[in-house]
This record gives C-alpha cells, structure tokens and sequence, in this order.
C-alpha cells in the first residue's frame, strides 16, 4: 500500500519541466512560483543554508538515485528550477552518483551562491581497497567541477563508537577543513547510538538525521532522536533532517503537511534535505515549508 501511495504521488508530480506547476492544497489548486526559500543559520558552522536542500539520493544504490534516473536533462532541470526557487543546497554523495548530474546543474549557476553537501563512504580497520581521503576528495571535487564543498559527512554511520572506528577518515577530513578544501565536516547516522555519540563529539559540525512523525526508517522513536538533536543544537551543531517523508512511504496530502511541520516544530532540525523527483513535488514542498514557516 505505501509503494501504491508513492507511486500516485510521483505521479501526480509529473509536470512539464518547463513552466509553473500546479500546487495542491486541500481540494483546491493555484498557481505559484513566487516563493523563495529561506535561510537558516546552520548551528555555529559559520554556514548560512536555505532551509531546504534538494536531494540527490532516493533509493540510492549501485551509484544511482532516482534522481539520477530521470536522466541528465531533467535532472538538471529541476536543479535549476530548486535554485531559481532558492532552494539553493544539494545533498550528495559518492554513492549516490549525483556528483557528475551536480557538476552540469553547476555549469550555468554561480557556485558562490550555491551550497554544496557531499558524503564520502567508509570503510572499518584493515579493509581492502580503502581509498585515501585526500584522493576521494580530489577525485569528488573532479567530479562535480567545484574546488571546495560547504559540508562533507561520513556516510551511514550504523554503529556507535565510529569515533574509533572511522579515526582514520576523521583525520583525512579535518586535514581537508584545515585546507579549505571543506568548511564544516560530521556524519550522516542510521543509528541512535551513533547519533548520540555525534551529538557529544567535538569533532561534529554537522549532523544529518532521519526524522519523521511516524518512526519510518528512522534510528529510534521520534521523541527519542528529537531530544537527541536538541542536545546537538545546545553543543552548536547544525542539524540536517532527512527521511522527511519517511523515504516516499507517507506522501499523502495530510502526511506530507504533518510531516513536514513536525521537522520544524518537533524535530530540532535547522534545516531538511528532501529526494523530490519533479518540478510540481518540489513546488508543493517549498510552499508547503513556507507556508509553515510563516505560521
């Protein structure tokens, strides 16, 4: 029944790239595209965001997204469309094989204005084949056309103690931060235990969390990973939410409006990363943000 739900949402999201899409509210319809993203402060960084990053990592697997799967052309397309409507932040990662898509978004838009989020995989002591951080760095920014990038996370940390078990890449990053290469440095968790231990460390600027009323796909019970990152708020980290819409499985019209307001009220969140797959589903959710925003 979820995948049915998602599928009439992306289906209903299906819209010319080109031109003003219809927004739903309720059983009316209007047309906008006059609302900008705002701005937050992302924790102490330093970093000024929009409050909303286009996502580049839906079911993300095998270096491909359904991002990347609406081809090239569309993809950027609706890059374009996210930073004409100021949404102004986009969350890759290696995995997910959103750089190159990124880097031709990047070739018509001033980088200056843009923030750029990119994770990097890693792998425990003594694993084969593990690619100096340095070189996954060099080899990203090849990949994207950009000589820095605003935030890089370790990706999916599914464990606790990832302080000791990922030093290495901890210490590649904080070289690159000292290099200017990346401005703030974190992780990205899929479990509580990680999550608390990234609150706590000093070495986090940023945090990238699942968060959503309905505990779908997420590390623990909302009011559990909420009370977290509001402690990670207190110690000055920027807290990124994603899974907003528990990864496509709650998209009907009253699950995406109590969703979306329960990241901005409840969740603890500065900001949110949402994997939308076309120009109306991202029109609905940046009317759907502001609108709360201004309540």
């Amino acid at each position: 029944m979820n995948n049915i739900k998602r599928r009439r949402f992306i289906k209903s999201g299906i819209v010319s790239a080109i031109g003003v899409s219809a927004i739903g509210l309720g059983n009316s319809f209007y047309i906008s595209n006059e609302t900008l993203v705002d701005k937050v402060q992302l924790g102490k960084t330093g970093l000024t965001v929009p409050r909303i990053a286009m996502g580049t990592g839906t079911v993300g697997y095998n270096n491909g997204s359904n991002q990347t799967r609406l081809g090239m052309d569309t993809f950027v397309k609706l890059a374009h469309h996210a930073y004409e409507r100021g949404m102004r932040f986009y969350d890759m990662a290696d995995g997910y094989g959103s750089h190159t898509y990124v880097r031709e978004a990047l070739k018509t838009l001033p980088r200056e204005n843009i923030t750029l989020l990119t994770k990097i995989s890693t792998r425990a002591p003594g694993a084969d084949n593990i690619e100096p951080v340095e070189n996954a760095l060099d080899r990203f920014r090849q990949e994207t056309g950009s000589d820095y990038f605003d935030i890089v996370l370790m990706h999916g940390m599914s464990r606790g103690n990832w302080s000791e078990t990922r030093k290495y890449y901890i210490d590649g990053l904080s070289k690159a931060k000292q290099n200017g290469i990346v401005k703030a440095v974190g992780i990205s968790c899929h479990n509580l235990d990680a999550l608390a231990e990234a609150a706590d460390s000093p070495w986090v600027d940023v945090i990238l969390a699942r968060i959503n009323p309905f505990q779908s796909n997420m590390d623990g019970a909302p009011e559990a990973v909420s009370e977290i990152l509001g402690k990670a708020q207190q110690n000055g980290k920027g807290v990124i939410g994603m899974k907003i819409f528990g990864q496509g499985e709650f998209v009907k019209d009253e699950e995406r409006e109590r969703s979306i307001r329960y990241a901005l009220t409840q969740g603890n969140v500065h900001c949110m990363t949402l994997g939308l797959e076309s120009i109306a589903q991202m029109d609905d959710a940046i009317e759907r943000v502001m609108r709360a925003v201004q309540q």
